[in-house]
């Protein structure tokens, strides 16, 4: 009993041995076929599209906030959409009006951020 256990799990074992071999294969290939030239403007840190400067403890700008909140929220309002759309037929009108209403309050939300200024970058 214990030798068929086994055997049905051969196949995963043989599989994560495989898949462990490629990617130690892939990456000690990269080190050897690679070209290793570091300097110090390829090693320096790369953060928000301007080059580093100063404390790395230094504030942002609130801006840079808002914009990658605003992101994520348009984000996840497209990855509620797809369902949506999908058991749309499912869910019938109380679903629709949902959605409708969903969508609405972030249309709000959108519009008093762009009043605000939120989206201004100067």
């Amino acid at each position: 009993m214990a030798t068929e256990l086994l055997t049905q799990y051969l196949p995963i074992v043989v599989f994560l041995g495989l898949a462990v071999g490629m990617a130690v294969l892939m990456i000690a290939a990269s080190y050897l076929v690679g070209k290793q030239n570091p300097y110090g403007e390829k090693d320096s840190a790369y953060e928000c599209g301007f080059p580093p400067f100063g404390d790395a403890r230094a504030k942002f700008d609130v801006r840079f906030y808002l914009v990658s909140i605003l992101f994520i929220i348009f984000d996840l309002e497209i990855a509620f959409l797809f369902p949506w759309a999908v058991s749309l037929g499912k869910i019938g009108v109380f679903g629709f009006w949902s959605m409708v209403t969903f969508l609405g309050v972030l249309t709000v939300g959108f519009i008093y951020e762009w009043r605000k200024g939120a989206l201004d970058w100067e």
